[in-house]
């Protein structure tokens, strides 16, 4: 079988009254564990709450895997290729004939395009072929990735890619407004800013589990310094390891966690060899992590966006982050989180300090932390998502219009 000749199966995308049908090709989705796929599971479910049809089109991720299919909810499956340093997560492959069959047989009303890779381009392609309206999300930075894996001569023309891929479709949606301004200088068009969404019954501070910390060795007042995400070089683990280090020399007592995996995570016991390092978590198992935490620390400056830093919000924790992403968004100084400089290591850690020494502040940011994310409920982002839906079918419908009236009035 050839990348261009998937096996799917092909149903009919019956569409409920006033409803959309809406193709959604993206290179990641659970259960791959990242912010890309959690977030479009979360936007999948939601649009499908709203009773629209939904076609996910995504790489198959293993052997065994195989299509889900439900009411107003069906899934292809096309080839899929480990992506390099990255053996758990797979990118799809060149697949345009594929998607120009399968859209010619049942055509949606519009395409969405989660992610940039091989099968978003194609899927760009198709549907340009095909003339279906198309919108997409810019939702991880491949560009700034570039630099921490010896590749920082390929960020021009990766952003070139990124650019060109965009520019392309009706309109694109960015997390931040920051992230839009950043972009548009760089050439961008057409930027809807549609934040993210958190899961407020999950997350929550009343998980918190008295056996968990003890499981972690942490006494019973014994404040828990937690770090979620993958461990890798772009996630500027050195700073995490400082920090932390930083702390215990204030706090003693203080226990840190590191929740994840990934191919620094010796390099990072190394340096912390006194850290609880509990590998991958997933569901109530990672919010049950969160609550038992009382302060966060994340210094990655590569997110898009940063659904951790949500997640922890949501489960009480005082975060300390850079001015970046959704901390950047999110976070007022002082008030529910401490936020930092871009890069700005030496601050970072002397705010870490701060945390470490001052427990109160850490609790008093924690519960305006918790009143911050009672505002990101995933209904809000989907109707956001749902308003450049729309957009995209008007800016699909005006030339047609546009062109119909011309040929209106040449004929008279």
């Amino acid at each position: 079988m050839t990348s261009e000749q998937p096996s799917f199966t092909v149903d009919e995308l019956p569409a409920a009254r006033r409803s959309l049908r809406v193709a959604l090709v993206t290179e990641t989705y659970p259960p791959e564990v990242n912010g890309v796929a959690m977030t479009l599971q979360r936007l999948v479910d939601g649009l499908h709450e709203r009773h629209h049809d939904l076609q996910l089109i995504r790489p198959r991720q293993s052997g065994g895997d195989s299509a889900a299919q439900a009411d107003r909810f069906h899934e292809v499956l096309l080839r899929g290729i480990a992506i390099p340093r990255y053996p758990d997560l797979r990118m799809g492959v060149p697949s345009k004939k594929a998607l120009v069959g399968l859209w010619t047989l049942h055509r949606p009303d519009l395409v969405h395009i989660a992610t940039e890779g091989p099968l978003g381009w194609s899927a760009l392609q198709a549907a340009q072929r095909l003339k279906l309206p198309v919108c997409s999300d810019f939702r991880t930075n491949f560009h700034a990735y570039s630099r921490h894996y010896g590749i920082g001569w390929l960020q021009r023309p990766i952003m070139a890619y990124l650019r060109k891929f965009h520019n392309r479709t009706a309109f694109t949606m960015v997390p931040t407004e920051r992230l839009r301004q950043e972009l548009a200088l760089q050439g961008f068009e057409r930027l809807r800013v549609v934040s993210r969404g958190v899961d407020t019954a999950r997350f929550d501070p009343a998980r918190r589990s008295d056996e968990l910390r003890r499981q972690w060795g942490a006494a019973a007042e014994a404040p828990v310094a937690l770090y979620v995400g993958r461990l890798a070089p772009e996630k500027n683990l050195g700073v995490l390891a400082e920090a932390l280090l930083a702390m215990r020399e204030v706090q003693p007592a203080l226990r840190a966690v590191i929740v994840g995996d990934g191919p620094a995570r010796e390099e990072l016991q190394r340096a912390l060899p006194d850290a609880h390092f509990a590998g991958a978590r997933y569901g109530e198992d990672l919010a049950r992590h969160y609550a038992s935490a009382d302060c966060f620390v994340f210094p990655s400056l590569t997110e898009t966006f940063g659904n951790v830093t949500t997640e922890a919000l949501a489960s009480g924790l005082a975060v300390l982050a850079f001015d970046h992403a959704a901390a950047g968004q999110l976070i007022r100084d002082g008030v529910n989180g401490l936020i930092v400089r871009p890069a700005d290591t030496t601050e970072f850690v002397r705010h870490s300090r701060r945390l470490a020494a001052d427990p109160a502040l850490a609790r008093a940011l924690g519960a305006q932390a918790r009143e911050t994310a009672r505002e990101l409920g995933w209904d809000r982002i989907v109707a956001q998502v749902e308003a450049v839906f729309t957009a995209t079918l008007a800016s699909a419908a005006a030339p047609s219009a546009a062109t119909g009236a011309a040929r209106a009035r040449s004929a008279a």
